[in-house]
């Protein structure tokens, strides 16, 4: 039982959701780290020109600033690492409880094909995580640029 249970903690393939969970979290941590006084992200564009990447930057909303994406990703790491029962107790939309309700109106249909779903969420989630963990990135860069700061790599 130990033998096993070490060898799944070691092992950690390069594209298992506990990777793409990490590489998300990690980069959000550097994030939070370098971002010392994050209001200078306040009014930052969210786009930016960038020859390298054939200005293809990858924005999931065309309005905020990076101020905002900034927030929104330390609201989803803390999702992750809290659960959103966390955010219910603290006054927020109650996530868990809305899927709960959605999944018991469902469970007729939807209780035949749960591997199906399973797979399409985790896809998602795997896409999901991975533009979050570029968008983390983006951030942490364009604020050292902002401030001058020497060393950005993406």
């Amino acid at each position: 039982m130990m033998m096993m249970q070490m060898n799944s903690e070691c092992i950690n393939p390069k594209h298992s959701l506990l990777n793409v969970m990490n590489k998300f979290i990690a980069a959000t941590n550097n994030m939070d780290e370098t971002v010392m006084v994050p209001s200078l992200l306040r009014d930052v564009p969210l786009e930016e020109e960038d020859p390298k990447l054939n200005n293809n930057i990858i924005c999931p909303s065309k309005q905020g600033d990076m101020y905002e994406h900034y927030l929104l990703l330390k609201s989803i790491k803390s999702d992750m690492e809290w659960g959103l029962l966390r955010r219910e107790m603290n006054g927020g939309a109650g996530f868990l409880e809305m899927a709960v309700k959605s999944g018991e109106e469902n469970s007729a249909e939807d209780g035949a094909d749960l591997e199906q779903q399973f797979h399409y969420h985790l896809q998602g989630i795997f896409g999901v995580l991975s533009k979050l963990t570029v968008m983390a990135n983006r951030c942490t860069n364009r604020y050292k640029r902002e401030i001058g700061g020497s060393g950005c790599t993406a």
